[in-house]
Order: structure tokens, then sequence, then C-alpha cells
């Protein structure tokens, strides 16, 4: 086990920099990676349980940017998607949870590159998109692309965009954490990694906020397409080695 907690350290490290640099970056790196260390559902509880102390942090830190009451619809909507990602987590083989992280993240490749702008969202695609983030969420741990794709549709500005998504993973993550527990996925492993990572997304979370403020709005847009590009391939890749 100690291998695989060191391992653990390293990764969350890595995915906390990413988030801090990105607003989004966690799960897609970590979720993946923790899976080669041990296995694809442990490491979304894992993944899961270790980045809500972060989110809650960066959204109280930052809740000036924060758009409430998107925040709260995508919230209200994601409840409603969660149960059917953890029945998804039970009862799917895995190369079925990584072909649906990977259309997921291609869908969404497609929406940033296209740079698609959605500035007046009706109730009916807020709470869409919030089912769908909420499903993946308890599913795959990796609800962000769809947010992603909505919050840069919206055209929101790079201090705003992190922000709002780490209030939505927040909440989800608050609410998908009692999810776990109660379905009882939380074990001893998947608590050790969860514990090991919090001082590593501390040291993570530092130096990337460094170089979060040094973005222009253009290369923060570059970066996260760059950011959704590299997690697909590594979600493909995966998914055609299972």
């Amino acid at each position: 086990m100690a291998s695989t907690l060191l391992a653990a350290f390293a990764i969350l490290l890595l995915a906390a920099l990413a988030q801090a640099v990105t607003g989004f970056g966690f799960a897609l790196v970590a979720v993946p990676l923790l899976a080669l260390a041990a296995d694809p559902r442990s490491a979304v509880v894992a993944a899961g349980l270790a980045s809500l102390a972060m989110n809650l942090v960066v959204a109280a830190r930052e809740h000036r940017h924060v758009r409430w009451v998107e925040t709260g619809q995508l919230l209200a909507a994601g409840a409603l998607g969660m149960p059917l990602g953890i029945w998804l987590l039970r009862a799917a083989p895995e190369r079925v949870l990584g072909a649906l992280i990977a259309v997921c993240v291609l869908g969404c490749v497609a929406l940033v590159w296209r740079d698609v702008r959605l500035r007046a969202p009706t109730p009916l695609a807020t709470g869409g998109i919030g089912v769908l983030a909420g499903a993946l969420s308890t599913a795959t741990g990796t609800n962000g692309p769809p947010l992603v794709a909505a919050f840069h549709a919206m055209g929101y500005d790079p201090r705003t965009f992190r922000a709002t998504l780490a209030a939505v993973f927040a909440g989800s993550g608050a609410v998908g954490g009692g999810g776990f527990l109660l379905s009882g996925l939380v074990t001893p492993l998947v608590a050790w990694i969860a514990l090991v990572g919090l001082p590593a997304i501390g040291f993570g979370w530092l130096i990337g906020d460094r170089l979060f403020r040094r973005l222009s709005t253009t290369r923060f847009r570059t970066i996260v397409l760059a950011a959704l590009v590299v997690s697909c391939a590594v979600t493909l890749l995966r998914t055609a080695v299972l």
C-alpha cells in the first residue's frame, strides 16, 4: 500500500496544480492516473473526497466572483443526476465508464474549440447541464467537461470561471461524498488516499495559483482547451487497452 499512497500523493499534487491553473483539471488528471495506481472505482471515490476540501476553500475565498444563481440551479439539477451516476458506477463495466468519460470530453472539446456562446441560458438548458454533470460526478468523477463548456459559452472571465466551478464542485462533492458513504464505496484504501491527498492538494494549489494569476484570457482559453484534449486522449487510450 505504501507505493500506492506515494503515487497518490504525487498524482493529487499534480491534479491540484492543474485545477488551480484551469479551474477544472483535478478529476481529469487524478482519476485516470489513480486508476492505474489502484482501481477505477477507488480512483473515482478517492478523487471526489480529496477534492472536496479544496473546492470548499476556493469557493469561500473567491465568493465575490461566484455566480451564485447559476450555481444553485446547477446543483439542484445535479442532485437529480447523482443517483443515476452511482448506479452506473456500481453496475457498469469499466470499459463503459471509460467510454462515457471519453464521449463527454470529446463533445466539450468541440464546443470550446468552436467557441460556442450562450449569453442567456434557459432554465431547461441549465437543468440539462446540471443533470449530466451530476451523473458524471458520481459515475466517473469527471463532471468538469460539461460545466467547462457551459461556462465558456456563457463568456465567464477566468476568475469567475474558476470560482463558480469551485462552488459547483464543492456542492456536488458534498452530496456525492454522502452518496459514496451510504453506498459502501469508501473503502480503507480510498480513505487513506484521500487523507494523503490533503497536504498534496495544498502544495499543488499554491503552485498553480501563482501561475493562474499570470495568465491572460486568451492564454487561459488555450490552456483549458489543451487540458480537455489531453484528458480525452488519455481516456481513449486507457479505454482501448482495458
